[in-house]
């Protein structure tokens, strides 16, 4: 199983011959590798945490270059098969097996809407994303604060944990370690920092902390590869 980290919180994950892309924002994403361009990335499935332009800002891009299907929640699910892209709308809690495992949305604590300024367009509920492939139990917590039911999220265990810990509009660095005391993943990957000023965090001195609490973490840089 690779991972494969692009940037802010969009990652490329390969497994049971199948190509998941979390988060798809590359085109304005400054901290994207400079190979990685909507037509490049095919992949199967897109998983769209939230309708916020820096986590599905390539999603329709991406979708119509290499057919892939995005997995979102129903308003914006529904929103990307008006335009006639293929869809597969779940809410938060709800679940569907596929040929390649199980896929789950979970819940998560922000906003979500397409546009800016006075008129934003909400698209349902902000969600976290739960995926059972090859065995393996792989949670991308999106665009969340902390909150107590991450323990139900992590019971039966979790091989991999993507967490945000930028701050501003997350949970930052503090709040992402008792997170992971609640998810208590085998390894976890930080995202959502750097991109810019507002969200400047130490990524190794995160991984540096979370070691002293008993949670491995790695922090990637974009375009750096996970084999796991």
């Amino acid at each position: 199983m690779r991972l494969r980290y692009l940037g802010h919180s969009c990652f490329l994950l390969e497994a049971a011959g199948v190509r998941f892309v979390f988060d798809p924002f590359l085109t304005d994403n400054p901290t994207a590798p400079a190979d990685a361009t909507p037509a490049s990335i095919a992949c199967d499935y897109l998983l769209v945490s939230h309708a916020h332009d820096d986590h599905c800002g390539d999603a329709e891009a991406i979708a119509r270059a290499h057919g892939a299907t995005i997995i979102a929640n129903f308003e914006l699910a529904e929103y990307y098969a008006s335009r006639g892209l293929k869809t597969l709308a779940l809410n938060p809690g709800g679940a569907r097996s596929l040929a390649f495992g199980r896929v789950k949305l979970t819940l998560a604590h922000h906003s979500s809407s397409i546009g800016t300024g006075a008129s934003p367009v909400y698209m349902g509920s902000p969600c976290g994303v739960l995926l059972e492939v090859e065995g393996r139990r792989i949670y991308h917590a999106g665009d969340t604060a902390l909150f107590l039911d991450m323990q139900l999220i992590g019971r039966g265990g979790l091989d991999l944990a993507m967490i945000p810990i930028g701050d501003a509009f997350t949970m930052g660095p503090e709040d992402a370690l008792d997170a992971l005391d609640l998810l208590r993943p085998a390894l976890a990957v930080p995202m959502h920092f750097n991109t810019w000023p507002d969200i400047v965090q130490d990524g190794d001195g995160f991984s540096a902390r979370a070691a002293a609490r008993g949670h491995p973490v790695r922090a990637m840089k974009p375009g750096e590869t996970l084999e796991f």
